[in-house]
C-alpha cells in the first residue's frame, strides 16, 4: 500500500488550525495525505483576545478550542511538542521533550517528525530590541500561557492594593493595538472587580502607556490615534508619545530623556519578531527581524516543500502586516491550492491579500474601525458600539469557521448562558 503524502503544521494559531481543519476535511477525510498539527501547548486562542485573558475580562476556558478533539472531528492528527530544528535532506523536524510541569519529569523524549512537505506557522513575539532589563524585568503577552501568568500576577497585586489600601502602577511599553487595548482591559477588570471587593473602595489604578513613536495606534488614521489617546486619558490613563525606552528593571522603566517610569508590573508588547528558533530551520533565509523569507507562493526561498505563513512568514516582494488577517487569508490559500500542488504537481499560485480594514476596541469605553479605503467608523456618542461589535463578530466568525454552523452556534449561546453563572471577571 503506497505512504500517504504526510503534511506536517507546525503551530496551532489562526492559521495553523484553520489550515489543518480544511485540509482534513479534504485530503484527509478522502485519505490522500496524512494531516499532522504540532503545537506546545494542548488548546487553541483567538490571539487578538490575549489582552483579555490578560485582563481576566474573558474567560479563557471557554475560549478555548481543544487541538485533540478538533483534530478527531476534522480527520488530521495532533501532537503535542515545540519545534527545536528542521532537517531539510532528511525531511524531519526535530520536537523538544515533553516535561511534567510540577516535577519536571520527562513524559515524553525528544523526538522527530517525517515531513514530504511542512507548514510553518509559529507565530510572532513581542520585541525588546535588545533594551537591557527588559528580558528579566518585564512580562509579555505573546501567548496563553503567557497571558495566564500575567493576570496571575495582576490579580495578586490587585489583592495587595486593597489590602494596603495602596496604588498599583502598571507601565505599557508599545502604543500599537495589543498595548492600547490592554490599558483600557485591565481598567475595565478593576471596574468589574470593584463589584467584588470586600466592601472596600477600590484601589487607585495607574496604568502608563509608552509609545517610542509619534503617536500610539500607527496602522490607523491619526483622527482614531487621537481620539483612543482622548478616551485612555478619561479613564484615567496617561499616554506618552515619543517616549524610547532605554531600560528596564524591577522598580520601572528607564527613558531615553533620562527620565523614569515607576511601575510594579512592567509589559512589554512592542515591536514584532519570529521566534528564535527560526535560525536551526537548516539556514533557510531570513528577514532582519527573524522572519522566513517565502515567495508569493508562500514557499520559503530556498526550499520548495517548505511554506511558511502567518506572523513568522515575510514576503520579501510585497510585505503583508503581521495580522490574523492576513494570517487567516493565507491558510484559505494554501488549503485551497496545496492539495493540487501535492497531487498534480501544480505550481503554487502567488498569495493576494485582500485588506479588509482593522478595527481596535478600547474594552466597553470605545472603539474604531477602518474600511480599506481610509473610512473611519465607530466612536461618538454609541462609544463605538459598530466597531466593538465588528470585534466580536470577526471573534465569532473564527470560531465558527471551526467548529462548523451548530457547533458554533452552541458556542455562542453557552457564552451568553455563562453571563448568569461566572463572574463579569476572572477572581480565582
Amino acid at each position: 500500500m503506497a505512504q500517504k503524502f504526510r503534511i506536517v503544521i507546525v503551530g496551532g494559531g489562526v492559521a495553523g488550525l484553520a489550515l489543518a481543519t480544511r485540509l482534513g476535511n479534504s485530503v484527509g477525510k478522502s485519505g490522500r495525505a496524512e494531516i499532522t498539527l504540532v503545537d506546545k501547548s494542548f488548546a487553541h486562542v483567538w490571539k487578538p483576545m490575549l489582552h483579555c485573558f490578560a485582563a481576566g475580562t474573558a474567560a479563557n476556558e471557554n475560549d478555548r478550542i481543544s487541538f485533540m478533539s478538533q483534530a478527531s472531528r476534522h480527520h488530521f492528527e495532533f501532537w503535542p511538542g515545540e519545534i527545536t530544528a528542521l532537517d531539510r535532506a532528511a525531511r524531519t523536524i526535530a520536537l523538544a521533550p515533553i516535561k511534567d510541569p510540577l516535577s519536571g519529569e520527562v513524559v515524553v523524549d525528544a523526538r522527530t517528525l517525517d515531513y514530504d512537505a511542512v507548514v510553518l506557522s509559529i507565530g510572532s513575539r513581542a520585541n525588546d530590541f535588545g533594551t537591557p532589563g527588559v528580558a528579566e524585568h518585564c512580562l509579555f503577552i505573546d501567548n496563553l500561557v503567557d497571558a495566564n501568568g500575567f493576570n496571575d500576577r495582576f490579580r495578586m497585586e490587585l489583592l495587595r492594593s486593597f489590602a494596603t489600601n495602596s496604588e498599583l502602577d502598571i507601565a505599557i511599553v508599545g502604543g500599537g493595538a495589543t498595548g492600547t487595548q490592554l490599558a483600557a482591559e485591565l481598567h475595565k477588570a478593576l471596574d468589574l472587580a470593584s463589584l467584588y471587593s470586600f466592601g472596600q473602595k477600590p484601589p487607585k489604578l495607574r496604568i502608563t502607556l509608552l509609545e517610542a513613536g509619534p503617536r500610539i495606534l500607527p496602522a490607523f488614521p491619526e483622527a482614531v490615534s487621537a481620539a483612543a489617546v482622548k478616551q485612555l486619558e478619561a479613564i484615567g490613563v496617561s499616554v506618552r508619545a515619543g517616549a524610547m525606552v532605554s531600560g528596564a528593571d524591577e522598580n520601572g522603566f528607564l527613558l531615553k530623556d533620562g527620565s523614569r517610569v515607576p511601575a510594579t508590573l512592567r509589559v512589554w508588547a512592542a515591536g514584532v519578531k519570529a521566534p528564535d528558533v527560526t535560525s536551526k530551520f537548516g539556514g533557510l533565509k531570513l528577514s532582519r527581524s527573524g522572519q522566513l523569507e517565502v515567495r508569493p507562493s508562500l514557499q520559503v526561498i530556498d526550499d520548495d516543500n517548505i511554506f511558511a505563513m502567518g506572523d513568522c512568514a515575510f514576503i520579501a516582494e510585497k510585505p503583508v502586516a503581521p495580522t490574523a488577517q492576513a494570517a487567516r487569508q493565507q491558510a484559505h490559500h494554501l488549503a485551497r491550492y496545496l492539495p493540487r500542488w501535492m497531487m498534480n504537481g501544480q505550481p503554487m499560485p502567488a498569495f493576494t491579500f485582500h485588506n479588509k480594514g482593522a478595527v481596535v476596541a478600547l474594552g466597553d469605553y470605545n472603539g474604531w474601525g477602518t474600511f480599506p479605503g481610509g473610512t473611519v467608523f465607530g466612536g461618538g456618542w454609541l462609544h463605538g458600539l459598530s466597531a466593538r461589535m465588528v470585534h466580536l463578530m470577526l471573534y465569532r466568525q473564527h470560531q465558527f469557521e471551526l467548529y462548523g454552523p451548530v457547533r458554533g452556534t452552541i458556542s455562542c449561546l453557552v457564552d451568553w448562558l455563562d453571563v448568569f453563572v461566572r463572574p463579569s471577571v476572572r477572581l480565582d
